[in-house]
């Protein structure tokens, strides 16, 4: 049975246009409703941390804005005369149509009137996201596959030694998704690879995604997101890949990563233990700084953690706090609300991370039942705690004096633009943020520097 959501953190599968804009010169070309694709960016663009519109994003973006007459004769003229309107006003490499609710539900085929263009030598390409077909998640993957199918296409691979695609982060939903995608590229060129991350500014736009049957490997660096965008490639192109469910944050996770990458390619393992031995020693010095806050604040440290995440991230933060800082991870909230298989994958991945982790995973999409249960259970524990969350739990924290990081949208108090928690710098730029908060929320008080002592 149905019921309300009263906060969700996705959107429906629509929201697969910010998909769209995270490919360099893309343009997504929506079929509906007057206020479907205005909501969508508003929600992943601003409320994700001011991100900013990218290359057509916000007003931008074409739309049919449907009304009761494509109800009820139809919208596909009407769609055909904005594709030629886009085609004609917009400089872009790639055009991807997108049906919203009123497409789907009046029979629009959005996919056919992609292809009466795309036989005439245009970029472009259909995708019934219709709303009632998933959130975001489930968008994103379908677009994902429509470019595989109908852009790449069938083709003869040319595969080079080395060239790997990376199938990961959601750009948009994910607030800090440019710096991540940096990260992933900077780690494992930093190995010898040749790195296709499709989305971003570290990407090539177009040119990648036509590049990607000529990979020696696909990588998909998440639980199940981009999974079967992988196994596509492999009936299509015949291209191997690996999954890692488990996205690294800090030195175990991170040289485990590149150690699992670096065998699957039958790498130097010299050159590669070299690589990572440089990036252990640099993260190493860094954290052992820790040692004198650890000594010095003991008592006001927190030892309960709360994720409130999507698979993605939840997994990897739940494996970093319970082996690099020794939190205990109380419960996961994770709010995707993967399907029955997806989600056998997120438990599979937790109970990998660590012994008990996978008992900690509440699969729950409406944010205010979220709070109200880490509310009731940081009041019957009583421990300090860290709660990675929203600017929605900002009251939470302050009513249990809680620290707050800002994990996942929606953020509408602070500017995202490179920011990365991935890797071994993205670790470290955390922890930062996890201590810090130590003294934004007041937890170290002039019981140890007195108001007028000189700092």
């Amino acid at each position: 049975m149905g019921r309300i959501v009263q906060e969700a953190k996705y959107t429906c599968a629509l929201g697969a246009q910010q998909t769209v804009l995270g490919i360099e010169r893309a343009v997504p070309v929506i079929h509906a409703g007057p206020g479907c694709s205005s909501r969508q960016f508003a929600y992943m663009g601003p409320g994700s941390g001011y991100q900013g519109e990218g290359y057509t994003g916000g007003g931008q973006i074409p739309c049919t804005n449907s009304s009761q007459n494509e109800v009820v004769f139809g919208g596909e003229k009407k769609l055909g005369q904005l594709i030629d309107a886009a085609l004609q006003v917009m400089d872009a490499d790639l055009y991807v149509v997108l049906a919203g609710c009123t497409a789907g539900i009046v029979g629009d085929d959005v996919k056919q009137t992609a292809r009466n263009h795309a036989a005439e030598g245009k970029p472009v390409i259909g995708v019934d996201t219709a709303g009632f077909r998933g959130n975001n998640y489930v968008g994103h993957e379908l677009v994902i596959e429509a470019l595989i199918d109908q852009y790449v296409g069938d083709r003869e691979p040319e595969v080079r030694k080395g060239l790997v695609n990376v199938f990961s982060v959601i750009p948009y939903q994910n607030p800090r998704w440019r710096g991540d995608l940096h990260e992933i590229k900077r780690l494992l060129t930093g190995l010898g690879l040749e790195v296709n991350v499709l989305f971003g500014y570290e990407s090539g736009g177009v040119s990648e995604w036509q590049d990607i049957p000529n990979a020696e490997l696909n990588i998909v660096l998440s639980p199940w997101v981009g999974l079967d965008a992988a196994k596509l490639c492999e009936k299509k192109y015949q291209t191997p890949y690996i999954h890692e469910p488990v996205l690294p944050i800090g030195l175990k996770a991170t040289s485990a990563f590149l150690r699992r990458v670096a065998a699957a390619l039958h790498m130097d393992e010299a050159a590669v233990e070299d690589f990572i031995a440089q990036e252990e020693a640099r993260y190493k010095k860094y954290f052992v700084s820790l040692g004198d806050l650890f000594s010095d604040f003991a008592s006001y440290l927190p030892y309960d953690a709360y994720i409130v995440s999507d698979a993605e991230y939840g997994v990897g933060a739940a494996d970093f706090l319970t082996k690099e800082l020794g939190m205990n991870v109380v419960s996961f909230y994770e709010f995707d609300e993967p399907d029955a298989s997806a989600k056998q994958l997120v438990e599979q991945a937790l109970s990998a991370a660590g012994e008990g982790l996978a008992q900690t995973l509440v699969v729950e999409g409406d944010n205010a039942l979220i709070r109200a249960d880490i509310a009731e259970k940081i009041a019957e524990r009583k421990n300090k705690s860290l709660i990675l969350g929203s600017s929605w739990d900002k009251e939470l924290a302050e009513q249990t004096n809680s620290i707050l990081v800002y994990y996942g949208i929606p953020i509408t108090d602070q500017v995202v633009l490179s920011k990365t928690y991935i890797g071994y710098a993205g670790a470290l730029t955390l922890i930062e943020d996890i201590y810090t908060g130590l003294f934004r929320k007041g937890m170290i008080t002039n019981t140890t520097h007195g108001e007028d002592d000189a700092i």
